[in-house]
């Protein structure tokens, strides 16, 4: 049972009044808890992949009298999507059906017949700033230092918290990507989840990781595909503008669990990307909106950490700073160009908050990021 309803709660309750619910996002997130909050007090409409006897039930459709069914990890069957097609048709008057897995629900799509129709898609995503109601400096702190998973934040040890962290990796590779991809060098791969916390807040080079594990560029490629699809790391794209001499291939990538990222200053930024994402994935998820996360760096090496655009228009630019500082060359920059972008630099462990000659806001990650979700 959670500590509290999820932010995601009330979507997924009214989506389930009018088509089946995918709930995607990291394992360990709280896919199952809140699932089971939905159920209430009869659990029995929750079945699970993973769990022999409940497979069986799956697979012999010996499903329970519950107005709701809960089909969890069951996109590890490879003729899932054909096998809720058939439940739903039959069943949609009487049982609402949701359906979690810790990959990406909506491309796992091994064989059978599509379920485009049937469904909405929703992605849950690990606690944030904004979620736990938090206010001040000290809970940014916090959270920054366990990370937004449900287990390790709230063990309120950084101890533990660390430990979680190394388990999380070999869970991934056990319980996911041994069920789901097709992947035999999983020493390499895992050398490769090893290195990528280094990587962060940079662009991305498959040649210089290539050259490091000394592997194929098809490899390297098709790994971080797969890492993406489990949601262990997401990838944002460079913002391009006719106008800019913006690179345009480097793609940036980011932890969901922040906490692996040693470093404070990569951690802090990881922490703002993972916030960000989530709530653009909720507003394309619960409201069909076309945001996008994306970054700016151009061929003269000024750069923002993060853009908000929808339909190549910038909306926000946020840059990340530990300290107080004055605003980024590259923030004003962007500025410059794009006056009306509403435009952020914040701090982990600034003080100052006030508004530049450039009409830049200058403030605290505390008093940014809880306007989110």
């Amino acid at each position: 049972m959670s500590i509290f309803p999820r932010y995601l709660e009330k979507n997924v309750q009214a989506d389930l009044r009018r088509k089946m619910v995918l709930l995607g996002g990291p394992r360990q997130v709280g896919k199952t808890t809140l699932a089971l909050d939905l159920l209430g007090k009869n659990k029995t409409g929750y079945l699970s992949w993973d769990i022999p006897a409940q497979r069986e039930k799956i697979l012999k459709r010996e499903l329970p009298a519950n107005p709701l069914w809960v089909f969890d990890e069951i996109h590890k069957y490879r003729s899932w999507r054909n096998y809720l097609k058939g439940v739903y048709d039959q069943h949609k008057a009487e049982h609402q059906i949701l359906v979690t897995g810790s990959g990406r629900l909506d491309l796992y799509r091994r064989g059978g017949d599509s379920l485009q129709g049937r469904y909405h898609f929703l992605r849950l995503h690990p606690f944030s700033f904004a979620e736990l109601g938090m206010k001040s400096e000290q809970d940014l702190k916090e959270l920054l230092t366990l990370g937004g998973f449900p287990d390790p934040f709230l063990s309120k040890s950084e101890t533990e918290a660390k430990r979680w962290s190394k388990e999380y990796r070999s869970r991934v590779i056990q319980e996911d990507i041994l069920s789901l991809e097709r992947i035999q060098d999983l020493g390499n791969l895992e050398l490769l989840m090893i290195r990528l916390p280094e990587l962060v807040g940079s662009p991305l080079s498959l040649n210089a990781i290539r050259e490091d594990l000394q592997v194929s560029h098809n490899a390297v490629r098709n790994w971080l595909d797969v890492l993406e699809r489990l949601y262990f790391i997401f990838r944002i794209p460079p913002f391009g503008y006719k106008t800019l001499r913006a690179i345009k291939k480097d793609r940036k990538h980011y932890h969901f669990d922040w906490s692996s990222v040693v470093d404070k200053g990569p951690r802090f930024e990881n922490m703002v990307a993972c916030h960000l994402l989530k709530w653009i994935h909720y507003k394309q998820d619960t409201e069909g909106s076309d945001l996008e996360l994306k970054y700016f760096r151009d061929v003269d090496g000024r750069e923002v950490d993060f853009i908000i655009s929808e339909k190549q228009k910038p909306l926000q630019a946020i840059e990340c700073k530990w300290g107080d500082e004055e605003p980024s060359k590259g923030l004003c920059y962007f500025k410059n160009h794009f006056p009306h972008c509403d435009t952020w630099q914040i701090s982990a462990e600034g003080k100052k908050d006030y508004i530049s000659k450039e009409k830049i806001r200058v403030c605290p990650a505390s008093k940014f990021l809880g306007d989110f979700v």
